[in-house]
């Protein structure tokens, strides 16, 4: 109950992201099942997923809802969120599995993410796994300042990011769950 209730007052904050992390969560669940992981790590994953963007509760509705591109002062605002979302959660036994998702979900493989700049096996495997289905599920929504993307293009980004955005592990589990039909009802949803 808690956790539907935050998960809606991240998404109240910004239309456009209605049912994302609901999307977001289901799709890692599936791609960690495909790389192997057991049962007693999806429940941490599934929170850290549905709480990926709590930091968001933070923002300035201006820079949030704004309906063209960020500048550069606005796109710092939003990388402050991993590191807002992590010390809301922080103070609350039940929600710290969800830190490393929350606070690494915008690091990059090659290291020039944020907000640590941590690179490769130093960002969590769950964050990297996080970090795949929000992009995809990004890609796909609209915006304000752009329409989603189709779902080959998204794809192709996906696998264009391989191996400089993304861990290349993850996101060849990403494509074969996909084309094995796994992801397509989630993204539907």
């Amino acid at each position: 109950m808690v956790l539907a209730a935050l998960s809606q007052a991240i998404e109240s904050r910004d239309p456009y992201t209605r049912g994302h992390s609901d999307r977001v969560s289901a799709l890692a669940e599936v791609v960690a099942r495909r790389l192997g992981w057991k049962r007693s790590r999806l429940g941490a994953l599934r929170l850290g997923a549905l709480l990926h963007d709590i930091g968001k509760l933070n923002l300035d509705d201006a820079v949030l809802r704004k309906p063209g591109p960020l500048d550069a002062h606005e796109f710092d605002e939003i990388k402050r969120h991993p590191l807002a979302g992590a010390r809301l959660i922080r103070r609350v036994d039940a929600l710290r599995p969800a830190l490393p998702y929350i606070l690494f979900h915008h690091e990059r493989w090659d290291g020039r993410g944020y907000p640590t700049g941590r690179s490769r096996e130093q960002i969590p495997s769950g964050a990297r796994i996080v970090a795949v289905a929000d992009a995809f599920d990004a890609m796909m929504s609209a915006r304000p300042y752009r329409p989603p993307l189709s779902i080959a293009g998204a794809l192709a980004q996906l696998e264009q990011g391989a191996g400089t955005q993304f861990d290349p592990v993850v996101v060849r589990a990403f494509l074969a769950a996909w084309a094995d039909g796994e992801l397509r009802e989630i993204r539907a949803a």
